[in-house]
């Protein structure tokens, strides 16, 4: 009877260790996200969109996980660049450049990784160096170098600037890599400890709406 006892006991107390694991599972406000000050969707256009830099090396880490983020959600992430200083404004524009000439309104994979490493390369560059490496990996893509742009498409660069500029500034984003949903919420990405549960709680904040 004893043993019977015992053992009941240990499987009550196993549901309600279970029972508490599955609550935490819900992503909590502060926590896992967070409430942007402000409702930006009118200047994001999709529902679920990264914000990064191709000056952080922290971003350069989460690009190869995107696919996997992509799968988990059943959908494509936008991209934002931010510009809360000089160099990530600087930055933006070679994005910006190379996202508006694409197909898909952001770089490909190969582009992106170009793209990184010229903030990343282990090697130092002189200006020039930079430079003719900046317009090879524009080239090479058929696309035209951001220091040959005509009028028409600098105007275009700089709407694009400009938009993601009000996304910086309206959003108070100072952080990166994080992920905007719905144009409300932002994912607080240090507080979760892989890829599946980032993807949960993008899931969790698009079904909030």
């Amino acid at each position: 009877m004893i043993k019977i006892i015992k053992t009941l006991s240990l499987l009550f107390a196993s549901l309600i260790l279970l029972t508490a694991c599955s609550e935490n599972q819900t992503p909590e406000l502060n926590k896992q996200y967070s409430e942007l000050p402000n409702d930006i969707s009118s200047l994001i256009q999709e529902p679920v969109v990264e914000v990064f830099s191709l000056t952080c090396g922290h971003c350069l880490q989460m690009e190869k996980f995107l696919p996997e983020i992509e799968q988990g959600i059943n959908q494509p992430i936008g991209k934002v660049h931010v510009t809360f200083n000089e160099s990530a404004q600087a930055a933006a524009m070679f994005y910006y450049a190379a996202a508006m000439q694409s197909d898909s309104s952001k770089p490909d994979q190969e582009m992106m990784t170009e793209l990184f490493n010229l903030y990343h390369a282990s090697d130092d560059l002189t200006s020039v160096q930079r430079k003719q490496k900046l317009e090879n990996a524009f080239h090479n893509k058929g696309m035209t170098s951001p220091y040959d742009l005509n009028q028409a498409q600098k105007e275009k660069l700089f709407a694009a600037v400009t938009n993601a500029a009000d996304i910086t500034g309206k959003g108070m984003i100072n952080s990166v890599p994080t992920f905007i949903i719905n144009g409300k919420y932002m994912v607080i990405t240090s507080a979760h400890d892989d890829v599946q549960s980032i993807a949960n709680t993008i899931n969790f904040l698009i079904s909030k709406g």
